[in-house]
């Protein structure tokens, strides 16, 4: 089904901001290092950057249009959850496939960066997993993704959980081939995330507020956060959960089965 063209990994760090579903617009510098330069020698160094950075974008965006079809043929409903470490992808994804009715059966592909402690905690309730360990990259591409569902067992099942790596700036730039994008914050991390994450937001079709059972304790400020959730990613719905008192619950589930089309 996928080309192979060597694995890939750790090489596509080119971030170019992200509306809708992988409509590039500009390129910006990359604000935090990996751990190796792309800076040529020469006076074009930038140039021949921007130029790589460029082909690997395209090349991502080929890859995740051929998985967008993927999914179409199948009937699958991909759904990529991005959010910084912490807020309550992998709980979020357990409570899921434990709520989730027979006919909307779920698997899920995991990025992280080096452990598989996440993909053995959903492993345990039963759905098909694969882990792809990301090592130097801080997001998952079209290609992991192409590769990991090689490797996933598909059958019967209508929706495709994409976890992303913890972080809010790099997978945005990344279209995985997802029918929706999902972003998660919880209210632990205060009331301006999406002010301080505007690409990842601006490219959310949900945004989840996680963890509302803390709200009080951490003195959240829920009108600030959803005026500015509502500023920065107006297109999005807003689903406000907790997977502790199960408040929010079933319009998540809701949610998911709008998004799945009837047999």
């Amino acid at each position: 089904m996928q080309e192979r063209g060597g694995n890939g990994y750790g090489l596509a760090h080119g971030h170019v901001h992200v509306d809708g579903h992988g409509h590039h617009h500009h390129h910006h510098d990359h604000a935090h290092d990996h751990g190796h330069s792309h800076h040529g020698h020469g006076g074009n160094g930038a140039t021949r950057t921007v130029e790589v950075l460029q082909s690997l974008m395209d090349k991502n965006d080929r890859l995740a249009e051929r998985n967008r079809g993927f999914f179409l043929g199948r009937g699958l409903i991909a759904l990529n959850l991005m959010s910084s470490p912490g807020a309550g992808k992998t709980t979020l994804v357990e409570k899921t496939l434990e709520a989730l009715p027979e006919d909307l059966r779920a698997a899920v592909l995991i990025g992280d960066l080096e452990t598989d402690n996440d993909a053995q905690r959903v492993r345990a309730k039963g759905a098909p997993v694969v882990q792809l360990v990301t090592g130097t990259a801080c997001h998952l591409d079209a290609e992991m993704v192409a590769n990991g569902l090689d490797a996933l067992e598909l059958d019967g099942c209508r929706l495709v959980f994409l976890e992303n790596v913890g972080n809010l700036v790099c997978p945005a730039s990344y279209d995985l081939g997802e029918t929706a994008r999902v972003v998660l914050f919880s209210v632990t991390e205060g009331e301006d995330k999406p002010l301080k994450y505007p690409p990842a937001f601006k490219s959310a079709d949900l945004v989840l507020l996680t963890k509302t059972d803390l709200a009080e304790a951490v003195e959240f400020d829920r009108e600030a956060a959803l005026r500015n959730i509502r500023e920065v990613a107006p297109q999005a719905r807003i689903l406000e959960l907790s997977a502790r008192s199960g408040e929010g619950w079933d319009d998540w589930l809701e949610a998911l089965r709008g998004y799945v089309p009837a047999r």
